[in-house]
């Protein structure tokens, strides 16, 4: 037998601390009565006639969107992973019980920009005319490149993503190279970084000596797009460094070129073109999803994210309209585009009111308690484990959310 001890505090109400004889630690509760017993489990959780806390539980699947719990048979219930809103319901609830909740939150509507809405800007400390915006893949630090200072600007995010959290660290200037600086990327360990613009219709490659500190950038070497493009925009690049697009809004294109040796600008040949003029006739950016199965240019004209499905992956050739976003509501002078690796968040630069405006693609699905459950989950993090914790005193007439874990997989 394994023995639970609950005690109230000295007022006899309100406040509890669960006490296990097989553990040092207690755990204080806040609930609206006082019950001070002793509740008692058999070892293999089978009697659920208490409050007993893991290892002490009997866990059990449950599926679909609308699970019932049944409380008086099973303390742990694993709903595995979620992919649309789903409605918990409490069954056969002891009159003391204490319980756990655990599901996987996956995304829904990623990538989709039909699916996009506003959630905020920042536009603090910005070079008055903000153009390309590129992230570090984690989300930790956010770069801005501005034609009026010709600076390549280096934010700290506290919170990963999200923009309003943002401080300004240290700068680069580029404008001995690109005086109307446009376009930005970085390779993905952050030890070069790229630069285009429509005064030289040139990409710049600059190495990094310290990955990710544009203070310690040292240009390295040019390559020309005149040929193609007189006013190039946007930059991107394949992740593994072989492919290289440009967008400019002399011909309304995207420009394919294939790179002999990753990530060196100097062995560019171009490849081949897309227009994108029956959509977008001043296309000012360009991005693509990580399997190069989606293409997104940022139009000028249109103000807005236009998306395309390729039929086979990073040949622009094979690109097909698919729909877009407007994001004239923000702004009206478009800049720099930049999706969230997961497809979750795009980000725009507004050089007309000199900001960065976050949007949310993607959601995770909602998930709803019974109307007796005290207490409110916080946000959880996609593809997290979320695990919530429930303890009742009255057999589920108040039921108190007590605890809430989201790990990481």
């Amino acid at each position: 037998m394994s023995k639970i001890a609950l005690s109230p505090d000295d007022s006899g109400t309100g406040t509890f601390t669960l006490a296990s004889p097989n553990s040092n630690t207690n755990r204080t509760l806040t609930l609206p009565d006082a019950a001070g017993e002793l509740l008692t489990t058999t070892g293999d959780g089978s009697g659920l006639t208490g409050i007993v806390i893991p290892p002490v539980f009997k866990p059990v699947a449950v599926t679909g969107t609308t699970p019932s719990l049944d409380v008086g048979t099973y303390n742990f219930f694993d709903n595995g992973t979620l992919s649309g809103d789903t409605t918990v319901t409490f069954a056969s609830v002891p009159t003391e019980a204490s319980w756990r909740y655990s599901f996987v939150p996956s995304l829904t509507n990623s990538w989709d920009v039909s699916t996009a809405s506003f959630l905020q800007s920042f536009g603090s400390d910005f070079d008055t005319i903000p153009t390309g915006i590129f992230f570090k893949p984690d989300g930790t630090k956010m770069y801005v490149v501005g034609i009026n200072s010709d600076t390549v600007r280096e934010y700290d995010l506290s919170t990963a993503w999200d923009v309003s959290t943002a401080v300004f660290l240290q700068n680069f200037s580029v404008g001995t190279q690109e005086p109307i600086p446009y376009g930005l990327f970085f390779k993905p360990d952050g030890t070069k970084m790229y630069v285009i613009g429509p005064s030289s219709d040139s990409v710049y490659e600059y190495n990094l000596s310290t990955a990710w500190n544009v203070t310690t950038a040292s240009l390295l070497q040019s390559f020309s797009v005149n040929a193609q493009e007189a006013q190039p925009a946007g930059l991107s690049f394949k992740p593994d460094g072989l492919k290289m697009y440009i967008a400019g809004y002399t011909g309304d294109e995207v420009n394919e070129y294939d790179l002999s040796t990753a990530w060196d600008v100097s062995t560019a040949v171009f490849l081949q073109l897309f227009s994108v003029a029956t959509e977008e006739t001043v296309p000012v950016d360009i991005s693509f999803k990580p399997d190069g199965l989606k293409m997104y240019v940022l139009g000028n004209a249109g103000k807005d994210v236009n998306e395309y499905d390729l039929s086979t992956a990073w040949d622009v050739s094979t690109a097909a309209f698919l729909q877009n976003f407007s994001v004239a509501a923000q702004g009206s002078a478009l800049g720099g585009l930049f999706f969230k690796p997961d497809g979750l968040k795009f980000y725009v630069t507004f050089d007309s009111l000199d900001y960065v405006a976050e949007y949310d693609l993607g959601s995770a699905p909602a998930v709803t308690l019974p109307a007796a459950v005290v207490g409110t989950p916080s946000a959880s993090t996609v593809g997290n484990r979320v695990t919530y914790e429930f303890v009742t005193l009255d057999g589920g007439t108040t039921v108190n959310l007590i605890a809430e874990e989201s790990i990481a997989p």
